[in-house]
């Protein structure tokens, strides 16, 4: 997960090229205070770490702690008094009487603390989500009732290029191919991406695990199948690479943090089993961001190829360094809050983050279980289709997960699609030129873009959730201390957040939840009118909006900047209609081209 500015369509931006390191845009957000009084939740700042790491201490202090009985209650639990509560309303942004909080004392609120014990003597896995399921909003779907799956690139192939770099850097429809007629072998290919995973992905930082025996023999398979007439389609024989957040039978799957580096999973997650029955070649698990968050892992820093003096932002850090680098024909990444587009923007990579629910996250790390996404990182918009496609449906170990159609015609055109903008999202001084350039380019490409704007909603409150969902699924670190095992110790790196988040009022996460679904209805209203947005990838509070109510996001590359980094631009789709919004970025990838500019790797 990555904490990216957010900010309405008047606060001032900070332009890419003035940051010297760390993300893109603006390196730093704020969380809007619940309540006026809420100090537990009082404004405050998440940064981008911008150092190379930050060094875990040799012999770090003890906690000082109580005493625990057995059933986890401190032996000799300090009193709760008026005093107590009066402190603690400070934090919840209310106000008591003296003779109200004599009456809470009096009631037995010490006793709660019982409670809380009995639950936590309870041990509670990753994988035990809440009874409560989050569901997108259907009311202004637009859900296929029959697949399609119609590319348009395999009909139309270039010759297979002379040099391995160049078949390396090709996108997957290419390869998918040169392989389907036998120009290309996939123990060749495979072979072209381990070799690069050796040279490129220490000095990126970028590979946990290199599968390579195993990635070698899954290829060997590939073409003895495809030789006896056995074609799986457009994956099969594809080496790709997957977020070391998804599990593989007896393959470490480290989450990259400290307390899980030896963890093992005893199965494949959901998206595993289905890219390996399509017929790809998983070569490498990749970083990320510890737990889910930045680019710092326990064993070190991601960094951009296209300057590695950056990091590769994250969560998703890995995924797409090694896709932008060459070193993977695609990749597997995760959004709870920009962790698909976050890199993607910093590594100039295509992004699709699926409408919540689309993909089965059995089997990956749940960090946000109304939240998390699973979504394909790739180097063009049909690639990305091509394998969402492959991953695409429920599963039973999901009870967010729904099993729909998804509908996709690479030969169909934009002409009357109208897509929705605010014009203040793209004024000078709050958007980057790349992206004001943006509904010119709509034009040309047959769409129509239409002026919207969002009610005025406070928007920012709704990160109470995330913070409340993140904090519980890791109560485990911060209740053991094994929190100060992660290597990012910093007042907004996830063992303080965990640590805040435990004074949520649980009022205020209810009501939070209200207020999201407040705002799926006024997203709803949109897209009856529209049938995309289009808008700064961190412009208006869209990234946390659209997360928070799950609609589907395509991050495409739109240009480089003077300083030769890569710059994105983000559209947002109705619910399930993937097809029409990566429609309209196939379109305006076509019309930008500019997705086949590489790294100069010689500088990593």
């Amino acid at each position: 997960m990555r904490w990216p500015s957010q900010g309405c369509a008047g606060d001032q931006v900070i332009e890419e090229e003035e940051v010297d390191s760390g993300p893109p845009l603006v390196a730093r957000r704020t969380f809007l205070a619940i309540t006026g009084a809420a100090a537990a939740l009082a404004p405050t700042h998440l940064k981008e770490v911008v150092a190379a790491g930050i060094a875990l201490d040799a012999d770090p202090q003890p906690h000082d702690a109580a005493p625990q009985d057995e059933g986890g209650t401190p032996s000799s639990a300090p009193e709760i008094t008026e005093t107590t509560i009066r402190e603690a309303e400070k934090l919840a942004g209310i106000e008591y009487t003296r003779a109200e909080r004599k009456m809470i004392v009096e009631s037995g609120i010490g006793e709660d603390r019982a409670l809380f014990a009995a639950r936590r003597s309870l041990p509670l896995s990753n994988d035990d989500a809440p009874g409560q399921s989050f569901r997108v909003s259907l009311t202004a779907a637009r859900i296929p009732t029959e697949p399609l799956m119609r590319p348009r690139n395999l009909d139309e192939p270039p010759p297979l290029p002379d040099t391995d770099e160049d078949i390396a850097f090709a996108p997957t429809t290419h390869h998918a191919w040169w392989i389907s007629q036998r120009q290309l072998t996939s123990t060749r290919l495979t072979q072209i991406y381990l070799d690069r995973l050796k040279e490129y992905g220490p000095r990126l930082e970028c590979v946990v695990t290199l599968m390579e025996d195993s990635a070698l023999a899954q290829a060997q398979r590939a073409d003895a199948e495809i030789d006896a007439g056995k074609y799986r389609g457009p994956l099969h024989g594809i080496p790709w690479g997957a977020k070391d957040l998804l599990d593989t039978r007896g393959i470490a799957t480290t989450w990259g943090a400290e307390p899980f580096v030896s963890r093992v999973p005893d199965r494949d997650a959901v998206v595993v089993t289905r890219l390996e029955e399509a017929g790809a070649v998983l070569v490498a698990k990749l970083t990320l961001g510890a737990l889910a968050y930045g680019d710092i892992w326990y064993g070190g820093k991601t960094k951009n190829p296209f300057d590695p003096s950056r990091g590769s932002s994250g969560s998703s850090a890995g995924s797409a360094s090694a896709t932008a680098a060459g070193l993977v024909s695609f990749a597997i990444g995760t959004e709870t809050y920009g962790s698909i587009v976050s890199p993607c923007m910093e590594c100039g990579t295509t992004g699709l983050r699926p409408t919540f629910g689309r993909v089965a996250r059995t089997g990956a790390m749940a960090l946000c279980w109304s939240l998390d996404k699973i979504g394909p990182i790739t180097r063009t918009v049909e690639d990305a289709v091509i394998v969402l496609d492959a991953i695409n449906g429920g599963d039973p170990g999901d009870a967010s997960s729904l099993s729909l159609p998804l509908a996709y015609d690479g030969n169909e055109g934009c002409a009357g699609l109208r897509v929705g903008y605010d014009p203040a999202w793209f004024e000078p001084g709050k958007a980057h030129d790349l992206d004001a350039a943006m509904i010119d380019h709509l034009r040309v490409i047959g769409a129509e873009p239409v002026p919207m704007s969002l009610p005025d909603l406070p928007y920012g409150s709704l990160i109470v959730i995330l913070l409340a969902e993140a904090a519980s699924a890791f109560e485990e670190l911060t209740i053991s201390n094994q929190d100060d095992l992660l290597r990012w110790q910093e007042p907004e790196a996830w063992p303080n957040t965990f640590r805040r988040a435990r004074f949520i009022p649980a009022i205020e996460y209810v009501q939070a939840e209200r207020l999201r679904r407040r705002v799926m209805g006024a997203m709803d209203e949109i897209f009856l009118a529209v049938d995309a947005l289009i808008a700064p990838s961190y412009g208006a509070n869209l990234l946390l909006i659209t997360n928070m109510t799950g609609h589907p996001s395509l991050i495409i590359r739109n240009g480089m900047t003077d300083r030769g980094r890569p710059h994105g631009i983000t559209l947002i789709g109705a619910p399930f209609d993937e097809g029409r919004l990566t429609c309209i970025g196939r379109a305006l990838e076509q019309r930008l081209d500019v997705w086949r500019e590489r790294p100069d790797l010689t500088k990593v």
